[in-house]
């Protein structure tokens, strides 16, 4: 479980949407925050006021000398770190065929291996107090799937999972993860953040490419609030029992109920194949 008592934070990708606004919200609490960008002149402004209770580091999280420079400077500035928000990320949109290796490999590296590397630049510490929180920033799209991100959701995926184990793995340690599930939000993962493969079939024209003009037509009108998403996340952190998951906006809990009800469905409907797919009883 997360201390409560003035508690510090490390997040990562705090120059725009979710960890910007979560920055902002906990040094506005008076906690201690560990605010970090690729570029930090663009989060100065958060820490402005805060005095040396926020602490704004460069960190590139596919970096691993600047994640472990960064883990180091906040142990040895506030003592302690207690929620480790992997919140750095972005989008990427392609049919499969389109996809471009090196672009996809770049943000497997960013979503994926990143995430993995502050983890476990922080775990240490955690062990050490027996406390602790990891915030794993995932999607709507680390549960369902859609034409044109597949790439994405397979980074995503790939979060749940792996969020998944580490729960079991450092809970009896006191240590508690949390995966967080945001729908559409107005953030620039639409916009100016996310990439696109310049390769474009015309075969997918009437499914990624669709879903490809959608998406940009929808960046700026997404129906969810980054800065009530990041009080939901500061709720579920301090809750006695915190959820494993946390879906943020409406659209994500509709998406992942269709998801369940689907799957279901598929389980349902051939169980009797995959009950079948055993030895018969009493053989070995």
């Amino acid at each position: 479980m997360m201390n409560r008592d003035n508690p510090v934070w490390l997040i990562t990708g705090c120059s725009t949407g979710f960890g910007r606004e979560l920055a902002k919200l906990v040094l506005e609490r008076g906690w201690r925050a560990v605010v970090t960008a690729r570029d930090p002149s663009k989060v100065k402004d958060i820490a402005e006021g805060h005095g040396d209770r926020a602490l704004v580091l460069p960190l590139d999280v596919t970096n691993r000398t600047q994640v472990e420079e960064t883990v180091k400077q906040a142990k040895e500035h506030f003592g302690r770190i207690d929620a480790l928000v992997n919140n750095a990320g972005y989008g990427y949109l392609a049919a499969i065929e389109e996809g471009e290796d090196d672009d996809v490999r770049a943000m497997f590296e960013t979503n994926v291996f990143g995430l993995v590397d502050m983890t476990k630049a922080v775990l240490p510490i955690m062990r050490e107090q027996h406390s602790g929180l990891i915030v794993n920033v995932s999607s709507i799209g680390g549960i369902t799937s859609f034409a044109a991100t597949g790439y994405y959701h397979a980074t995503k995926y790939a979060v749940e999972g792996l969020s998944e184990s580490l729960a079991q793995e450092v809970k009896p340690l006191g240590i508690g993860v949390l995966i967080v599930e945001p729908g559409p939000f107005r953030t620039n993962w639409a916009g100016p953040s996310i990439k696109q493969s310049g390769t474009v079939i015309d075969d997918y024209a009437d499914t990624a490419g669709v879903r490809r003009k959608q998406t940009e037509q929808r960046s700026g009108k997404q129906a969810g609030d980054p800065v009530r998403a990041a009080q939901a996340i500061i709720d579920a952190a301090l809750s006695d029992q915190p959820p494993l998951r946390l879906l943020l906006g409406k659209m994500a809990l509709e998406l992942a109920y269709k998801k369940l009800d689907f799957m279901r469905g598929d389980f349902d409907t051939w169980k009797t194949s995959t009950e079948g797919a055993d030895y018969p009883d009493g053989t070995a």
